[in-house]
């Protein structure tokens, strides 16, 4: 008998399910979409003129350059002396300025301790100047040299200044070992004293001296042990009875008045 005269028989062959063309359609992936070469192009074109264009407004334009030029901090030296050495030329695109070398040449002046050069868009150069202070004063040929507190003479004048203690060294040089010790000395001294000193002799490293305002010496010495020289000095000062005029601190451990 034909299989196909049996109920519920199995067809074989062609006709099993899952062969042929009766076998489900199996996923297939998408095609690839090329890219359009127009817009490419394009997006490439708008990006390039946009990075011209933003070139040109910087480095080639007359719309972001240095119009104004400020100064501020300035005291001891003047607005035209810090733009001299500043060397920066109004009309100069601002994204051009090297803010580094300005300011270098800024603090060459010697009154200069330090300066900030900043762009200020859009067309701003903002330089600041932090000048020396002088603590001291010295005499050298004929001449008031104002000394700061690394030794640079910050200002040379022919009368002598109001304010500054007098440093009385040999050599009035940054190099000299006197100069050092005695503005270490002046560093060191708290504004109750400090504000009392009308002078500083140092004709040695371990030889310090001070001179009050009241007419008052103080033998310092060398400048170490500041702390305990400053402490037995105060307690001197408060309890020494008239008629003193010197007081020797140079070595703690022997205090001597006259």
């Amino acid at each position: 008998m034909d299989a196909e005269g049996v109920p519920g028989a199995v067809g074989t062959g062609s006709d099993a399910p899952g062969s042929g063309e009766d076998a489900p359609d199996r996923p297939q992936r998408p095609a690839r979409r090329r890219p359009n070469r127009w817009k490419v192009l394009f997006v490439g074109l708008f990006v390039a003129g946009v990075l011209g264009t933003a070139t040109w407004v910087l480095l080639g334009s007359r719309l972001l350059v240095v119009r104004r030029i400020d100064v501020t901090g300035e005291r001891l030296v003047s607005r035209e002396e810090v733009l001299a050495a500043a060397r920066v030329h109004l009309g100069e695109p601002l994204a051009r300025l090297d803010t580094g070398v300005v300011r270098d040449r800024v603090e060459a002046v010697q009154a200069v301790e330090t300066a900030r050069v900043e762009r200020r868009w859009p067309t701003t150069v903002h330089i600041v100047v932090r000048e020396r202070t002088p603590i001291v004063v010295a005499q050298h040929d004929n001449r008031y040299l104002q000394i700061d507190r690394y030794g640079v003479t910050v200002v040379a004048s022919a009368a002598r200044p109001r304010g500054l203690p007098v440093l009385d060294v040999a050599n009035p040089t940054q190099s000299d070992p006197a100069l050092r010790t005695g503005l270490s000395v002046v560093r060191a001294l708290p504004s109750w004293l400090g504000r009392q000193v009308v002078g500083v002799d140092v004709p040695s490293t371990e030889a310090v001296s001070l001179r009050l305002a009241d007419g008052v010496t103080v033998v310092w010495g060398a400048a170490e042990r500041g702390p305990e020289k400053l402490r037995l000095l105060r307690g001197l000062l408060d309890r020494s009875p008239r008629g003193v005029r010197t007081i020797d601190v140079s070595s703690p451990e022997v205090v001597t008045t006259r």
